[in-house]
């Protein structure tokens, strides 16, 4: 039911942007995280059902969650990319998620199939 895309490889300083489609459904709360090899998931941003929006401190002022006005696809704005952004990128969507639960994985019972970005120095 999500559908993540976008992903490539570009070069630190580059600009990039991830969509993500929700297909069938809308849902309240739709969210990005990342994998690197060898490393957990990791939360990158969510936006919370009242329109909040919530970063992680590592890519705050950087990049930029939003969704379209239809409420079915869910972009990431990431500007200023550093090598260390290269991961899997993977969109996270739930409607019954609390808001102390927001970076969680665990919290969330939709994801996409993930797009890899790598970001080259």
């Amino acid at each position: 039911q999500l559908q993540a895309s976008g992903g490539g490889l570009v070069q630190a300083g580059d600009s990039l942007r991830l969509s993500c489609a929700a297909s069938g459904r809308t849902f309240s709360v739709m969210g990005w995280f990342r994998q690197a090899p060898g490393m957990e998931r990791e939360f990158v941003a969510a936006r919370w059902r009242s329109g909040s929006l919530v970063y992680a401190d590592s890519v705050k002022g950087r990049f930029t969650i939003s969704r379209d006005s239809a409420k079915t696809t869910l972009y990431l704005q990431m500007n200023s990319l550093k090598p260390d952004d290269t991961a899997v990128y993977y969109c996270a969507a739930d409607n019954r998620l609390i808001l102390s639960s927001i970076r969680f994985a665990s919290a969330y019972h939709y994801w996409g199939q993930g797009t890899e970005l790598t970001v080259s120095s």
